[in-house]
């Protein structure tokens, strides 16, 4: 059984608040039987750290099973302890990279930006058509920003990082959304380089369930040559929401 120091000493207390700090967690919120537990004014989650002296393994615990669903499996080597799902990490940089995943799959995964819009456009008239193309506008940049924060800033396909190359791509069409919050999903959403994104688009790319590329034969090949397609590319990190999703896009858009 892995237990944190209880109370923390100076060195472990020392960096568990630094690694909170530097990952959006700076809200600290007192101690739980060893473990130093913490939120933040920007992401609705709870986190609990802690450590095993002299110098880890470090010990994690949330309390969103959303979060949990897409972070990983839970650690049985800690059995006892807050929140709903714990992690071990063997060195600071796994918790570090950890608690970074949390932090942003918290701010983007469907409630938070859907509340966000809401909140934003509550009292926006929408008699025009300014009006609503305003509202649009608003849940487009939400939509952005989400994708920005679930898929780590980057093309999960090409890797590029530069946000002036990346869009926010939706699964099923703005347009064929059936609400706002089917918009603001984030599972329904690919953060793609602006050439896959028109490939994907068009219906001239599409993705299987497990990721895979797939091209449809009416892509020129000058337009394979541009995409790489002959490179080994695939979708990591879906979600069974993103399969949804990316199942419609193929039924009713791929060009097969």
């Amino acid at each position: 059984m892995i237990l944190p120091e209880n109370p923390p000493g100076f060195i472990i207390r020392t960096e568990v608040q630094k690694a909170a700090w530097d990952n959006g967690f700076r809200l600290q919120q007192g101690d739980d039987n060893g473990w130093l537990r913490f939120g933040s004014t920007t992401a609705d989650i709870k986190v609990w750290i802690g450590g095993v002296p002299p110098a880890g393994p470090w010990l994690l615990a949330i309390d969103r099973a959303d979060v949990a669903a897409e972070l990983g499996a839970a650690q049985e080597a800690v059995p006892a302890g807050p929140g709903y799902t714990r992690y071990v990490f063997d060195n600071l940089k796994a918790l570090y990279d950890a608690l970074d995943r949390v932090y942003h799959l918290a701010v983007s995964l469907p409630d938070a930006p859907f509340a966000r819009f809401e909140a934003q456009i509550k009292a926006l008239p929408r008699t025009t058509e300014a009006e609503r193309l305003t509202i649009q506008r608003i849940g487009q940049n939400l939509f952005r920003a989400a994708l920005m924060a679930y898929w780590g800033r980057r093309c999960p396909l090409t890797g590029i990082p530069d946000p002036a190359l990346l869009r926010a791509s939706h699964i099923v069409p703005w347009a064929e959304c059936s609400s706002d919050a089917e918009r603001l999903d984030v599972h329904n959403g690919l953060l793609l380089s602006s050439l896959w994104d028109a490939a994907f688009d068009a219906g001239l790319v599409g993705f299987g369930d497990d990721g895979s590329v797939l091209i449809s034969p009416t892509l020129s090949d000058s337009a394979r040559g541009a995409l790489e397609v002959t490179a080994p590319r695939k979708l990591a990190g879906l979600s069974d929401a993103h399969r949804a999703n990316l199942a419609r896009h193929r039924q009713k858009y791929f060009l097969s």
